[in-house]
């Protein structure tokens, strides 16, 4: 399937700070993940650990605002401690591919994906503190509010984390140079 349209113009939108297009990149097989297993790049499938349990935490959080049953305050908490578990491996596989590959460091979406996401586990990291010694009583209002705001963030988060996957065919399996095409 031709990605060039018969105009010239890239096949996909271009618009600077928010998404960006390298027409080589188009033809480029992709750059293969520096952190892999046989071949898998990790960084992807670690992130599905802290997206389940921090999305979970900003649904149990609103149940509880709901109901007020102190189960939901239970089940926040022990959220909260296993997505900001889990985010130290994904943050930690993610850096390792963003310090080692310039294709990602000269993007945008690189850039924005690992500011969103230090500002994710700094987030639930608060989110985390406020609640170690107030299971119950952090919830409302501020427990709430930082869930929901890292939902929102986990978001974009995925936005970029997939432009530079889908767009800019990083940790994909290709056989490219870790520099510029």
């Amino acid at each position: 399937m031709d990605t060039q349209q018969k105009t010239g113009t890239p096949p996909y939108p271009d618009i600077p700070a928010l998404i960006e297009n390298d027409e080589r990149e188009y033809r480029d097989p992709g750059i293969p993940s520096t952190v892999a297993v046989l071949g898998h790049p990790i960084h992807p499938l670690l992130v599905t650990l802290p997206i389940a349990f921090l999305l979970a935490l900003a649904v149990t959080d609103a149940v509880y605002w709901l109901n007020k049953d102190p189960f939901w305050a239970r089940a926040s908490f022990w959220l909260v401690v296993a997505g900001f578990a889990t985010t130290l491996p994904a943050a930690l596989t993610g850096l390792m591919d963003f310090l080692r590959i310039d294709r990602v460091r000269k993007r945008t979406a690189g850039l924005a994906h690992l500011v969103l996401n230090i500002t994710i586990i700094v987030l639930t990291g608060i989110n985390l503190l406020l609640r170690l010694n107030n299971v119950v009583g952090a919830i409302l209002p501020t427990g709430l509010t930082l869930s929901l705001i890292t939902a929102t963030l986990l978001g974009l988060s995925g936005w970029y984390g997939a432009e530079l996957i889908y767009r800019h065919k990083i940790a994909v399996i290709g056989n490219s140079s870790r520099s510029e095409p």
